[in-house]
């Protein structure tokens, strides 16, 4: 066997095995405790699609000045953030509260992504209902109109 081929195999096998692997990564965002309901729901959509492609997400909560004050705060924000991330995202680390920063991390959660993000409902064909018809003379359609006409004539 020749070596350089040798070599080429070895090469296009760990090629291969390279693609198989998925590459994880960490996404940061970032929150305050005076953050608006706007705000807010922009960054959890964020969120959303970070978890969607597969990424953690490490949420981190700053206090500045007095907010250090009231870590309950930044807890309602954190809590808020897992109710509504609760199907798709699991808690790898809980929060806690390291200086001035609150931080917690979240990562998709495999059953999720198992099963379809939307199941589509099953379509019916819409069923036509026929309206009532139209009284037919000696095959000539009349309309609620020709008669009020009819008599305007015989006046």
């Amino acid at each position: 066997m020749d070596y350089g081929k040798f070599r080429y195999e070895e090469a296009q096998r760990l090629k291969e095995s390279r693609k198989k692997t998925v590459q994880i990564t960490m996404k940061e965002v970032k929150f305050k405790p005076k953050i608006a309901k706007g705000d807010f729901d922009t960054k959890v959509r964020r969120m959303l699609e970070f978890l969607g492609e597969g990424h953690k997400v490490k949420v981190t909560l700053q206090f500045r000045g007095r907010e250090m004050a009231h870590p309950e705060l930044g807890s309602k924000i954190l809590d808020a953030v897992i109710e509504q991330l609760g199907p798709i995202a699991k808690v790898d680390t809980s929060a806690r509260l390291e200086g001035r920063n609150m931080t917690m991390v979240l990562s998709p959660d495999k059953k999720a992504a198992k099963r379809p993000a939307s199941p589509k409902p099953a379509t019916t064909k819409p069923t036509i209902v026929n309206p009532t018809p139209i009284k037919q003379e000696n095959s000539i359609m009349t309309t609620e109109t020709e008669p009020q006409n009819a008599k305007d004539e015989n006046i």
